[in-house]
């Protein structure tokens, strides 16, 4: 938030005296901005590099664990939470941690129901895409509640 700054006439020489000038609250060295800029890149570089190496179920932790990385470089330098007070960094954490939390009740809700789904597509669906391509492989539904819903 900018701040207004009224100098005394003694202050300033001249015609400026007595003016009103917004003050900045903080002006990042721009070795920080080339800095963070370039490491966003590397970052994103690796990110498209990871892609094609097969890592199995690594492979998207490792993306996540990058993203993390630029999220991080990016609130700290580019918004300037690395200058700014430190309450706004605890809401920004306690956001963070809240939006866990969120996530953690929604994969508690999906495990807890994922005995109800469909390991594959609807019978409805199956039967269409037969049709339509008889030789394309189709998952079948693998039901686990005793026989309703199988097409074997």
């Amino acid at each position: 938030m900018a701040h207004q700054v009224t100098h005394p006439a003694g202050a300033h020489a001249g015609s400026h005296a007595g003016e009103v000038h917004p003050e900045v609250g903080h002006v990042v060295p721009i070795k920080y901005l080339v800095g963070a800029g370039a490491a966003l890149l590397f970052l994103t570089v690796i990110t498209v590099a990871v892609r094609y190496i097969d890592l199995g179920e690594a492979n998207l932790m490792l993306a996540l664990a990058i993203a993390v990385v630029k999220a991080t470089i990016v609130a700290l330098i580019f918004m300037h939470l690395r200058w700014d007070r430190p309450f706004n960094l605890l809401v920004l954490i306690g956001s963070i941690v809240f939006v866990g939390i969120m996530l953690a009740f929604s994969a508690m809700d999906v495990h807890q129901n994922s005995p109800t789904m469909f390991n594959g597509n609807p019978p409805e669906a199956e039967t269409v895409m037969q049709a339509n391509a008889p030789g394309a492989p189709v998952a079948q539904v693998r039901s686990t509640n005793g026989g309703v819903g199988d097409t074997n």
